[in-house]
């Protein structure tokens, strides 16, 4: 059973006592520590920290009662501290603690940098088409990169489970939607049967995935069209990189109003976006893959996961550990994705 205080401490924290902590774990940190939350987000709540004129980012799991093996911030500071010195572009991380006593959960400080988020896909905020066509090139190459990264050379071997990888992540996603089931829905119900029904046998292909591939999860250099930061790697595990390119790909049939905003029925070339199929090619290019069987089928369960993922949103806001009060607005998205993830099936 959650407390007002439970609740309250989703959105706020104790800067005096995270004060303490931090300045005898981490070098050069002096004087009143304040704290700023981040707008949106709605999994592990993130904060932008200020003491002494310098700046860090902190992510905390929510406080209270949680679905199981959910808001993993530990997960997330292995893997960014395990990126560090690849050509992967990630944060430098500081500490990590365990110890729920200081701030009411798990958390984890890394680097704060500075630069442009682009929530909107057709990134109104760029004026030439040439840099915005950059910009998707190095969302392409980023995505390369982190595919073509040596888990084992990183320490990263361990990082998940041996076996089929789409396999595994259905079973979960199913798992995680019956949890946060708060209605009964006809289409994931559908889309259960129709993935498990033409599950691709796995082909042994194994890299670090990102979980959650897509451009409002990655910083941008300040002026050039360049990825400085890749974020939020709360879902990232080792499995199939097709997960990621379908994420993204994914993303962009949404529609454009959405929460997560979709280039349906948007005319990509004069904006300098690349076609699916021109995005694809590029990244087949730096990874070395000649071509992609079963392409579909990773489209469907792209939207099947995402609306798991949303329907756990959905339940956390019941429960009052949602991170943000747009919670109460996903249950109308989880019937749309569902819908759109069944008219793939076709």
């Amino acid at each position: 059973m959650l407390t007002d205080e439970h609740i309250m401490t989703a959105q706020a924290l104790d800067t005096s006592r995270l004060g303490d902590y931090l300045a005898q774990h981490i070098p050069g940190i002096e004087g009143p520590l304040t704290a700023e939350k981040f707008a949106g987000g709605q999994s592990n709540p993130t904060f932008k920290l200020s003491a002494g004129g310098s700046h860090y980012v902190l992510r905390r799991k929510p406080p209270g009662e949680l679905l199981k093996s959910a808001h993993a911030v530990d997960r997330e500071y292995r893997v960014i501290t395990a990126l560090r010195d690849t050509d992967v572009p990630v944060p430098e991380t500081y500490v990590l603690c365990e110890d729920e006593s200081v701030i009411g959960s798990m958390f984890y400080v890394m680097e704060y940098k500075e630069g442009r988020i682009f929530w909107d896909p057709q990134v109104p905020e760029v004026t030439e088409r040439e840099e915005r066509a950059a910009i998707y090139d190095s969302m392409n190459a980023t995505m390369a990169a982190l595919h073509n990264v040596d888990v084992e050379a990183v320490g990263l071997g361990d990082y998940g489970r041996p076996g089929n990888y789409f396999e595994r992540q259905l079973n979960r996603w199913s798992k995680q939607y019956r949890a946060s089931e708060t209605e009964e829905i006809a289409d994931m119900e559908a889309l259960m049967k129709w993935l498990e029904a033409r599950m691709p046998e796995d082909d042994g292909t194994l890299s670090l995935v990102h979980g959650d591939y897509r451009l409002d999860n990655m910083m941008f250099h300040p002026q050039e069209p360049r990825v400085i930061a890749l974020l939020d790697w709360e879902l990232s595990t080792l499995g199939n990189p097709l997960a990621d390119l379908a994420n993204q790909v994914m993303a962009w049939m949404l529609p454009q109003d959405g929460r997560i905003r979709g280039l349906a029925g948007v005319d990509r070339a004069p904006l300098g976006i690349p076609s699916d199929e021109e995005y694809i090619a590029r990244y087949c290019e730096r990874t070395g893959r000649e071509h992609i069987d079963n392409w579909n089928f990773y489209l469907v369960f792209s939207f099947f996961r995402l609306a798991a993922i949303l329907q756990g949103i959905v339940k956390r806001a019941q429960i009052g550990t949602a991170s943000s009060s747009e919670a109460h607005s996903s249950t109308e998205a989880v019937r749309g994705l569902a819908s759109l993830g069944v008219m793939l099936t076709d």
